[in-house]
This record gives structure tokens, sequence and C-alpha cells, in this order.
């Protein structure tokens, strides 16, 4: 049993494997944060593309709709 036990302590074998899961979790740390700053920018810059279309939309008179050379968006 002693033997066993002293065996068990010198393995450094599981040590490898907890390093790499400690890598493992801080690289996807970091792809989650930047998917949340990457989803955050994607969104604003739909929203504001949006809000440009939307207010071309609403500038546009009847006569800017027949003729688009008057309609200046």
């Amino acid at each position: 049993m002693k033997n066993f036990l002293k065996t068990f302590i010198a393995d450094e074998s599981g040590a490898s494997a907890a390093e790499y899961a400690l890598i493992i979790a801080i690289v996807g740390v970091g792809v989650g944060a930047a998917a949340l700053a990457l989803g955050a920018n994607v969104t604003e810059a739909i929203g504001k593309a949006s809000n440009e279309v939307n207010d071309c939309n609403n500038a546009a008179t009847p006569q800017a709709l027949s003729d688009y050379t008057q309609v200046q968006c």
C-alpha cells in the first residue's frame, strides 16, 4: 500500500492534463468575450444602417420618389 501511495503521489501525468484544462478554459473565456464584443458591434452597425435607411425613406417626398436624382440620402 505504501508503494502504491508513493507512486501515486510521484506520478505527474495528471498535472499535464490539469494544465491543458486550464489553458482551454482561458482560451474559452477569451473566445466568449470576443464573441460578445463582436455581437454588440454587429448589432450596433445594423441598427445604424437601419436608421439611415429609415431616415432616407422618411425624407423622400412623392416627387423625389418618382425622380431618383432628387433624393439625396
